[in-house]
């Protein structure tokens, strides 16, 4: 069974027409559990291919279908139309839920990315422990970025693929603007009840029964 880690085929009469590009393009799309990048799907397709030209031939000639091909980041997949999405729903009672800030910390990351740790600290006003960031991390909703070019060289964090992947998002401008999430409460930056003037971390603090749709699983 060929899979996508194949050779591409040699081509015996030049560059395929568009309409098999599209395929092509179509094909990778459909068989990935993963969002793809131009640059990955043409490096499977014959020489001269274009897949940027035939991925926007494909979104184009998938509108108002019942799956649409998306943009996310900076690769490609093939997704339920978003309005089609209540089909695919199964009632499933699930425990897992992000604390308080890990979901402040997820906002302020995506909003402000870069951002190191003693900036996400002076925004929400408390200490940020290694919990709320390992638990990010291993959702993939978050990763490492570069490191600031400031006294220490302290890394910075920004949202990842997965993270836009998750919540239907092009790219992080595509997120709902502050006054909302100020609205909602996830940028609060008051600590949660019990805890003092001290500055301690409140990462295991659970969010609030009402938590925003937002970064709701």
């Amino acid at each position: 069974m060929s899979s996508l880690h194949d050779t591409p085929p040699a081509t015996l009469f030049g560059i395929p027409p568009m309409a098999e590009q599209e395929r092509m393009v179509e094909a990778m799309l459909f068989a990935s559990a993963e969002p793809l990048t131009a640059a990955a799907m043409a490096a499977r397709m014959p020489e001269g291919c274009d897949a940027d030209e035939a991925v926007q031939h494909l979104r184009r000639r998938y509108q108002g279908r019942g799956v649409n091909v998306v943009r996310v980041g900076e690769a490609w997949a093939i997704r339920t139309a978003p309005d089609l999405g209540f089909l695919m729903h199964e009632e499933i009672v699930e425990t897992r839920k992000l604390s308080r800030a890990a979901i402040e910390t997820l906002a302020i990351i995506a909003y402000h990315q870069p951002a190191t740790r003693a900036e996400i600290e002076e925004i929400r006003g408390v200490a940020l422990s290694r919990g709320t960031v390992d638990q990010l991390l291993e959702l993939d909703w978050i990763r490492f970025g570069r490191r600031r070019n400031t006294p220490g060289r302290p890394v910075t964090f920004v949202v990842t693929q997965a993270f836009l992947d998750h919540f239907g998002l092009e790219s992080a401008h595509d997120l709902p603007g502050l006054s909302e999430l100020r609205a909602a409460g996830l940028l609060d930056r008051r600590p949660p009840p019990g805890h003092g003037q001290g500055g301690e971390a409140d990462e295991d603090e659970d969010g609030p029964t009402g938590q925003s749709e937002l970064f709701e699983d």
